[in-house]
């Protein structure tokens, strides 16, 4: 019981982490810029985890845990940070490589205003609970910045993805939420949440997954298109 959730950072991850050595992928020339994506995204997540968890918007029973800890989260929960988001973007980038998804680009626009409409709506009427309320809060600033500022044009591609992630989302989060165990690793203070849960799942939780995605998204794929350049200035 003490390994769950150490079990779970490790299934999540050992799979994607073995099948990036295959020849038809490739993925492990990327480990570099993976890694310096992901622990870059890992600050501000790490920060925002800790302040909730002192605040008590959320915090982890220790019988699940190996009992190591820092900044209030126990190290699994820091390993989470890095073994989901390698995880999605080893996905996304298997299924970019492997099939055209590129005709998702024609839905973005709408699927960034909707998510804007939706997003603001659940602030504004739930703006006396922290968790939808800074969840929401980043959800639009990382999309904004992505489809306004920084122009992507893969967000919608990344928005199909995580979809496709979902089956893979239900596991890792059902059973931290508390789906087919005694009790849930993480709780949640039912006064700073929606209180609407998809089985075990806060809702908040998709948000909450979606911008962490999208940023490691971001940095990955900016981290690997400023090296293929600089590899080609070399040439």
């Amino acid at each position: 019981m003490a390994y769950t959730y150490l079990y779970i950072d490790i299934l999540a991850v050992i799979v994607c982490f073995l099948f990036s050595f295959d020849g038809r992928i490739r993925f492990y020339p990327y480990f570099g810029i993976v890694m310096k994506g992901i622990l870059l995204v890992a600050i501000p997540y790490i920060l925002w985890d800790a302040w909730f968890t002192a605040r008590g918007v959320w915090w982890f029973r220790t019988e699940y845990t190996i009992g190591s800890s820092l900044l209030g989260l126990p190290l699994e929960e820091w390993l989470f940070f890095i073994c989901i988001p390698f995880s999605c973007i080893f996905t996304f980038y298997c299924l970019d490589i492997f099939f055209n998804l590129n005709w998702t680009g024609r839905y973005q626009s709408a699927i960034v205003w909707s998510l804007l409409v939706l997003f603001t709506v659940t602030i504004c009427l739930n703006y006396h609970k922290v968790y939808p309320l800074i969840t929401g809060i980043m959800a639009i600033a990382i999309i904004v910045f992505l489809h306004f500022i920084a122009k992507v044009t893969w967000l919608a591609k990344a928005t199909f993805v995580y979809f496709i992630l979902m089956p893979g989302f239900f596991l890792v989060n059902g059973v931290l939420t508390g789906t087919g165990i005694r009790h849930a690793i993480v709780n949640y203070d039912p006064d700073q949440i929606l209180n609407i849960r998809v089985l075990t799942i806060p809702v908040e939780d998709f948000a909450y997954g979606y911008g962490l995605i999208l940023l490691n998204l971001y940095c990955f794929l900016s981290f690997r298109k400023y090296s293929e350049r600089k590899n080609t200035i070399k040439q």
